[in-house]
Formats: structure tokens, sequence, C-alpha cells
């Protein structure tokens, strides 16, 4: 039997008005230079599956490589939470048991009350998932309090089946390749840290984003997902 390989890929949908108006909003959001008062900050999460070793692992020497069972034992999952902000090329990574509503309110309040605490509106990118909500801010805290979270959050909801649009999830896949991939973390203490630790490495190196796509270039690469305008 001949085994085909599979790319899975996000395929963007065809003459989709909705998808062309949530992705222009995104692109044109990306060219419009860096405001302090203002700034755009892209926010991605993704689960991961936590894995304890079974045995000891054997340490490396100079004639063989470190060893490590094949065994493991499932240890129960986190997620992990990625904020970008492109313009200064700053990204911060944590993590957390669930990611309800609840986990997002609060690393989000974290940010608005801390890195950006004097900045009037905070632009944020972000999926459309039923947690990113102003109510979430509600299910958390007092709502004098919630209001000036929701007051300052100005939302840019990337479409549907249009996740590559967000650049917090290249970030997101540029950290599990550096940082994640071919490791075992057994607990969640250990993988906020690791995660908490690769964004600190990469701010110190001050790399920025440099985002190609523009909303004249989405016109031409991506036509089929323009409606046929007919006069």
């Amino acid at each position: 039997m001949t085994r085909r390989r599979i790319e899975y890929w996000v395929i963007p949908p065809e003459t989709d008005a909705e998808f062309v108006a949530h992705m222009e909003q995104v692109l044109d959001l990306y060219q419009q230079p860096y405001d302090p008062d203002c700034p755009v900050v892209c926010m991605d999460e993704q689960p991961v599956q936590l894995v304890k070793e079974t045995r000891p692992p054997v340490a490396a020497t100079k004639a063989r490589p470190r060893r490590v069972d094949y065994e493991y034992e499932r240890a129960g999952t986190a997620s992990v939470f990625l904020f970008s902000e492109p313009l200064a090329g700053w990204r911060q990574a944590t993590a957390r048991a669930r990611r309800t509503k609840a986990d997002w309110a609060v690393e989000v309040a974290g940010l608005l009350e801390g890195r950006y605490a004097e900045c009037p509106k905070v632009t944020l990118v972000c999926d459309n998932l039923n947690t990113h909500t102003k109510g979430a801010f509600y299910e958390v805290f007092e709502p004098v309090r919630a209001r000036e979270l929701v007051r300052r959050l100005e939302f840019c909801y990337t479409p549907k089946h249009g996740s590559w649009l967000n650049i917090a999830e290249n970030e997101l896949s540029a950290m599990t390749r550096q940082c994640l991939r071919e490791r075992r973390i057994g607990d969640l203490e250990t993988l906020h840290g690791e995660v908490s630790a690769w964004s600190s490495d990469i701010n110190g190196t001050q790399r920025g984003v440099d985002w190609q796509m523009r909303v004249d270039d989405a016109r031409c690469k991506l036509k089929s997902v323009y409606p046929k305008i007919v006069m």
C-alpha cells in the first residue's frame, strides 16, 4: 500500500467578503507607524502536553550523546499565552494550567496595568474565540476595574481560517521550535520558567518583525478570496 504525504495548512476560503474585510483590517493595522500611546499587541495561545520522565536520563559524555528512556508519563496539559508587540521587538510568554476566559482576562489585565499602564489605548490582535471578549473582564474583576480595562482596549480580530495573519502565531511557532521541541517538561512551573526565559532571551537580541504582506499584495495574490463584482 502506498502512503501519500499530507500537508496540513490553513486554506483561505473563496469569495468570502467577511474574510476579506477582517484580513484588510489587520493588514492595514500592520502598516501603521509606531504609536507609543496606542501600541499594537498581538496575542495567541496554544496547549502543551506535560510529560514526565519515568527514568532519570543518562548524561552526555565525550563518546555518547545524552540518553533518554523511550518510556514517559503524561502529566496533564497546560497552555502557553504569548503576547508580541511587533514594532517594539518585544514578546512575552507565560504558562497557565488552563486557557479559560478568566485566564485570558488576567493575562491581558497584567499587560494593561503593567507594561502599558501609561498608554491611553492598546490595540489587541487576536482570533475571535469566545474567551477573547470584553465580558471576560467582568467575570473576573469588579465592574469599576473591568470598565477601566475595557475602555483602553481595542480589538482587531483575525478572520476564520486566517490565523496566519496573527504575528503572535508566528512567534508561538518559533518558540515551539526553539524552546519546546523534543523536550519533556513535566510540570507547569518548569514550563513557565522555560517559556519566560525564551522570551527574555529573544527580547535581549531586539529581534523585530519584518511583516511583508500589505493590502495591495493581498488584493493581487489572494484574488480568489475577494468576491467577484458584476456590474
